[in-house]
């Protein structure tokens, strides 16, 4: 392998030693279509251009193409931390194209209007990170997990675990046993996030050479100090929390994405407030178990409020089903249907608008001419 290609798989290039060419067909085909071109990674997102790299220590900016930077042009759609490009020339080096997402983690935007933001792209692990102290949330979690399922592998993080150890020696048993219960499968990993060799081994299934992870979690939860101690070094800048609520400051301000000593890459990100559903969640796959229940119920509409033979009920006053995980379960399954409803008008709109802009460009060329 060059030392090109060996830069390249440093910060995760998707390729062999015995076959310098990615397998996806759609990135292979890219690259014949332009042969002059080489592959970067997006490592920063900035307004009108982007930082990428070509290697662990090889950095450099490229401007945005002009399409992505139209109004209408959907903001999801343009690149984002994690994404790969080709880029042409040297010097000042420019942008020919962007490769096809293998995962993307997105939310929806702030705001009334449907919008949706992309958080990391390309990722295989997306680390949950929540503090054991005030801000342990098992409700927000969940939420976490229906967003960032769909590709990438979860894993909960629960950091501060020698502070909820000296505080209450059975706080990490109870609060770990309840996350397993209602993580469905998802891996759950409780770390004194200061503790590098802690950190390291509790994760190090999930950071092998050519991996990507994302921290996601509020403010204060830990995600800058558990990169630092990934990093074995003090880059990431930490902040203390506030004694009220818990609650940390934005000490991270954008998403970057940071190359490991064991060759796998880290996207660490801002704390995120607001957790809004795009509409292509499936409901279903973080509720497993409520699901399960609800097909054992006697009547196929139950809305499990006081229909004889509902099993839901049932688990929940025989202690089988948390009422608190039930109704978020509710609240996420009317959310996911009220942003799948704007999505899909969202689509019609578009393609309205791509059928109108058609009948008129036929009119012009019928009147005047093609041009």
């Amino acid at each position: 392998m060059t030392p090109e290609l060996s830069a390249l798989q440093a910060i995760g290039w998707p390729i062999t030693a015995t076959d310098p060419l990615p397998a996806d067909p759609v990135w292979q085909a890219a690259l014949a279509e332009h042969p002059h071109a080489r592959p970067a990674r997006v490592v920063e997102q900035h307004r009108s251009g982007y930082v990428v790299a070509d290697g662990p220590d090889s950095n450099f900016p490229v401007d945005s193409l002009p399409e992505w930077q139209r109004p209408r042009f959907p903001p999801e759609q343009r690149p984002g931390v994690g994404d790969w490009l080709l880029i042409e020339g040297e010097g000042r080096r420019r942008v020919v194209a962007l490769l096809p997402r293998h995962t993307a983690i997105k939310r929806g935007a702030a705001g009334e209007h449907y919008k949706q933001q992309l958080i990391a792209a390309n990722v295989d692990t997306v680390f949950v990170v929540c503090g054991l102290d005030a801000d342990f949330n098992p409700r927000r979690i969940e939420r976490y997990l229906l967003l960032v399922r769909g590709g990438a592998e979860p894993v909960i993080v629960l950091t501060k675990a020698d502070e909820a150890l000296a505080a209450d020696e059975n706080a990490i048993v109870a609060a770990t046993g309840a996350l397993i219960e209602l993580a469905q499968g998802v891996a759950v990993r409780a770390v004194n996030a200061r503790d590098r060799d802690g950190v390291r081994e509790a994760l190090a299934d999930w950071l092998g050479p050519g991996r990507t992870a994302v921290l996601v979690g509020s403010s204060g939860a830990g995600k800058s100090t558990l990169t630092n101690s990934l990093l074995g070094i003090e880059r990431m800048k930490t902040g203390a929390v506030r004694e009220s609520d818990a609650r940390g400051r934005h000490t991270t301000t954008h998403r970057a994405l940071i190359p490991l000593p064991t060759g796998a890459c880290l996207i660490d990100t801002p704390g995120m407030r607001e957790l809004k559903p795009t509409g292509e969640e499936d409901v279903a796959e973080n509720f497993a178990d409520v699901e399960a229940l609800a097909e054992q119920c006697k009547f196929r509409d139950c809305s499990h409020n006081r229909e004889p033979g509902c099993a839901v009920r049932e688990a929940i006053e025989g202690g089988r089903l948390d009422p608190q995980r039930f109704a978020n379960y509710l609240k996420l399954r009317d959310e996911v249907a009220g942003a799948a409803n704007k999505l899909a008008n969202r689509r019609a709109q578009k393609a309205d608008e791509k059928v109108l802009g058609k009948a008129l460009n036929k009119r012009l060329e019928d009147k005047y001419g093609r041009r």
